[in-house]
């Protein structure tokens, strides 16, 4: 009868292709659920196994991640803003339509749509600022080859000006081969790397003079990422945290030496952050410093890998956190290809960040097959839904998207050809053919979607642990340059300031990396906090001073 009612659900919501969908979930519930009657299935394929060849939980909204271990205390503040924002919201909004703090809900219905929206803006004002983050997004694809534990990723990330938050993502982090896909994943990799990343953001260490706190009235509208307060920042443990009700900003950074014990890879899923400390002393008290930076999110799918890492300081107002995997792969459902997407709130503002690895090939064709990759994982892409009203549950309903990953979109020009152009550094000739700039001009895949000015050589395909691309000595395995590995931006409110490749020769691609400036909506504290003692009239009054104010100010 349930099932009878989900499948009738499935055609009003989407059709037949919804309906393929949920009936492949639907049997593969029945087999695990009902395994032991089946006879042999439990014999050949265990859980694990089975949930990967029917993608059990991809492309549903499944949330399974893991991440560094945090104070839960910590993310209370900024749910309390939000709905104590929506609440100042509606009660402003009644009184600035003259409806009075006792309108009901369906009578707030009647007032127009326009004059609701131009109204909630007014009051949006009053208790939201916009702040700039600085968001470093790297993609490689790494050959499945397993990293030395010294490999260097500084320049890559661009660590000569630290962001706020990394977005790291890889693809065939583990060999494609038939036990990996097919198989139970190998995740022994995943330590390593997260080992590597995880030193390399917090190699440094900064003794600060001085600190500014976010929750101070701004002296300009915009939070400017480039202001030293955005850099190398520090979440200190002590009691004037409680007076500033925010994150910590540096005004002052020096260079400080901290002693980072060596850690052996039999303790890299722990990392005691204790022992990664080093001393900063404050009002003459010494004080114990954590890590800067902190995984918030750490997924795979068979070879597809995405960690994101954000300051600690801005881990609290960072909600919402969800994952979504979807598998294009190996008989449409498969995880060899396919993506893996991350939904989250940052203060006010929904973003999502989607790791792909699209089909290869570069025949006639193959470019049609990484458009419908595309769009397959942008209709199968669901995020659990959270507690929290209007949160965003497909890729499209993010304010903010970044898109990352081996894209796989090649160049249609010929070997020779290609080449003759490289050797001439004519990368706008070379780029005048690429297929992923021709779908962004068509608009028809990737409508909306920006990508910034490629300037650098081709990323694909090289000799493992060489300058040099693969010879043409045997035509039937040669592979035509091209930049397969690619990083995309859709909505507004995100600006790009630079994107470039590294020049690590661990793989047969070269790594690339992205940074962006994105505003975030942050609530004011304290004047959503005054806004939510005072009684209706008091609210009202005030309100009619500052409309005063503003006319005066207008010579109204």
């Amino acid at each position: 009868m349930a099932a009878s009612a989900g499948a009738s659900q499935a055609l009003r919501n989407g059709g037949g292709m919804q309906m393929q969908d949920f009936l492949m979930q639907r049997l593969a519930e029945m087999v695990l659920c009902c395994g032991a009657d089946w006879g042999c299935v439990p014999q050949l394929w265990n859980r694990v196994v089975l949930r990967k060849w029917l993608n059990i939980g991809a492309g549903s909204g499944d949330s399974d991640f893991s991440a560094d271990e945090h104070d839960t205390s910590e993310g209370e503040t900024d749910r309390e803003d939000m709905s104590g924002w929506k609440h100042a919201l509606c009660n402003e909004e009644r009184i600035l339509g003259g409806l009075g703090a006792s309108t009901a809900g369906d009578e707030m219905n009647d007032v127009p749509y326009r004059l609701r929206r131009h109204r909630s803006e007014i009051v949006r004002s009053q208790y939201v600022d916009v702040r700039e983050l600085r968001i470093c997004v790297g993609t490689w694809n790494v050959g499945g080859r397993f990293p030395p534990s010294d490999l260097d990723i500084e320049e890559w990330l661009a660590m000569e000006q630290p962001a706020d938050i990394y977005v790291i993502g890889f693809q065939e982090i583990v060999p494609l081969n038939a036990g990996n896909i097919f198989g139970a994943e190998d995740s022994r990799p995943l330590a390593v790397w997260e080992h590597i990343i995880r030193e390399t953001l917090n190699k440094k260490c900064s003794d600060k003079s001085g600190f500014k706190c976010h929750s101070d009235p701004p002296l300009l509208s915009r939070f400017n990422p480039s202001d030293v307060a955005l850099s190398m920042e520090h979440e200190l443990l002590s009691e004037s945290d409680k007076d500033c009700d925010g994150e910590l900003h540096p005004l002052i950074d020096q260079d400080h030496n901290c002693g980072l014990q060596d850690k052996t890879y039999e303790n890299l899923e722990a990392f005691p952050e204790d022992d990664l400390a080093c001393d900063v002393i404050i009002d003459k008290r010494a004080k114990r410093k954590r890590l800067e930076f902190v995984r918030i999110i750490s997924k795979q799918m068979v070879g597809i890998f995405l960690s994101i890492w954000v300051r600690r300081s801005l881990r609290k107002h960072i909600q919402n956190l969800r994952v979504s995997t979807v598998g294009v792969g190996a008989m449409g459902y498969i995880g060899n290809k396919g993506s893996i997407s991350v939904s989250m709130s940052i203060h006010q503002t929904p973003f999502c960040f989607v790791c792909c690895h699209l089909a290869a090939g570069e025949k006639d064709g193959d470019d049609l097959k990484r458009n419908s990759n595309v769009e397959e994982i942008l209709r199968r892409t669901v995020f659990n839904p959270v507690n929290a009203v209007g949160m965003p549950m497909r890729i499209h309903d993010h304010e903010r998207i970044i898109c990352l990953g081996d894209l796989n979109y090649r160049i249609n020009l010929s070997y020779e050809r290609t080449h003759e152009l490289i050797s001439k550094q004519d990368w706008d000739g070379l780029f005048e053919r690429d297929q992923l700039k021709r779908e962004l001009r068509k608009g028809c895949t990737f409508d909306g979607w920006f990508e910034g000015v490629i300037s650098f050589p081709p990323t694909y395909k090289y000799e493992f642990d060489s300058e040099y691309y693969v010879s043409d000595e045997s035509k039937s395995g040669r592979r035509t340059p091209a930049w397969c590995d690619r990083i995309l931006s859709f909505g507004k409110g995100i600006r790009l300031l630079s994107y470039k490749r590294g020049e690590l020769t661990l793989s047969d691609h070269r790594p690339v990396a992205a940074v962006y400036v994105a505003e975030v909506e942050a609530s004011r504290r304290r004047k959503l906090q005054r806004a939510l003692t005072f009684p209706d009239a008091e609210v009202e009054g005030h309100l009619l001073l500052e409309k005063d104010g503003l006319a005066e100010q207008r010579g109204c």
